[in-house]
């Protein structure tokens, strides 16, 4: 069987809401799913696995987690139950090691929202086995790329690898009943800066992040925009699958990396 290479991909992966309720990114997502190669396996970094050190979920069957609070109960149900890879889990365990990086095997790890928010669209059957890997807090964002840049060979196995994250997250400034409000300048201008340097291959001027314009009205904290990082690591060549902003400030981006 001959093995195609899969992209990398960075999801805005946005509200809980968005399994109920589309928008504009869950007809995109549908459609890069049907016009990708079918994987053979996926690989998730999640902004929702914030751990001390670094973690790959062995768990053959993991539990489908709704890791939220006061959504509408048709969320609760909603279940993802692709089954878990060791196998997979081990290769990457071997991969980071050799690499460097020490990382150790999680078998007990439910599965959050970050991951099967996206994969509900991409892959709904749920019948492609996913394995999900933690976002070290201690990382610098040069490290986070490095763990992208030591799996990218996953890729040439029909592997799909996805950082899944949030191009702008500030929750505090969403308009939560308003769709379609407006996008403030500073959210925009965020989005367009690290667009600009990723479309110029400069990615070291968005791993040094701390000068991003409006870096702190976007990411108060973190955890979101670093999946990006591992993204930016599993490929050269950049190029936007979808952009829209929700809720005024919440961008809804998904990027490539070939």
């Amino acid at each position: 069987m001959h093995l195609q290479t899969l992209p990398g991909l960075f999801i805005s992966h946005g509200s809980p809401l968005l399994a109920l309720d589309p928008e504009q990114v869950g007809p995109a997502l549908q459609r890069l799913g049907l016009n990708l190669p079918r994987p053979q396996a996926i690989v998730v970094m999640s902004a929702h696995w914030e751990s001390q050190a670094l973690e790959v979920s062995s768990a053959v069957r993991p539990e489908t987690w709704h890791d939220f609070r006061g959504f509408p109960p048709a969320l609760y149900q909603l279940r993802y139950p692709a089954p878990g890879q060791p196998e997979l889990a081990e290769q990457i365990l071997h991969l980071l090691a050799e690499a460097g990086l020490h990382a150790h095997a999680n078998s007990t790890r439910p599965r959050d929202h970050g991951v099967w928010m996206p994969l509900l669209h991409l892959y709904p059957e749920a019948d492609i086995p996913v394995v999900e890997i933690s976002l070290p807090m201690s990382y610098s964002a040069e490290e986070i790329f490095k763990i992208g840049q030591t799996l990218k060979e996953l890729r040439q196995q029909q592997i799909l690898l996805i950082g899944s994250g949030s191009i702008t997250h500030n929750l505090a400034e969403l308009s939560w009943h308003n769709a379609q409000a407006t996008v403030p300048v500073w959210a925009s201008e965020f989005r367009n800066y690290v667009v600009q340097k990723l479309n110029h291959q400069n990615y070291e001027a968005v791993l040094n992040w701390q000068t991003i314009p409006h870096i702190q009205q976007n990411h108060p904290s973190l955890e979101h925009l670093a999946p990006l990082f591992f993204a930016m690591g599993l490929g050269h060549r950049f190029t936007i699958v979808h952009s829209s902003f929700s809720m005024g400030t919440l961008g809804m981006d998904i990027y490539r990396f070939d």
